[in-house]
């Protein structure tokens, strides 16, 4: 089933601070990825779904710029992930990150769709 509706866990709203964290992190990329450059991006948008157990996050990133965001996007699903498993390890350790992959890209010096 599909559900989108906020969880509460005993650090508070586990959704919306994944959420914040992830937009947090987009914007620091470049202080974490060596050879990463400091991008001015106009949007982080990132999108959180429970879907049969599993929270599924997208992270889409937009900057008017010569270079592609990517990095930033992957960065910023990545730490709402890890925000996630924070949230919830005083309930379980059971908790599992899976594959963080690039859906698609446009603009730059190339386009890229999964």
């Amino acid at each position: 089933g599909r559900r989108s509706s906020e969880m509460i866990g005993p650090k508070g709203p586990i959704f919306e601070t994944a959420k914040i964290a992830g937009i947090m992190a987009a914007k620091k990329t470049s202080d974490l990825i060596p050879l990463c450059h400091p991008l001015p991006l106009d949007r982080v948008n990132i999108d959180i779904q429970l879907i049969d157990n599993r929270a599924i996050i997208e992270c889409e990133c937009r900057v008017t710029h010569k270079t592609g965001v990517e990095m930033e996007a992957l960065m910023g699903a990545s730490v709402a992930a890890l925000t996630i498993y924070d949230m919830v390890k005083a309930v379980s350790h059971r908790v599992e990150i899976g594959s963080t992959v690039l859906v698609g890209k446009s603009g730059g010096k190339s386009d890229f769709t999964a």
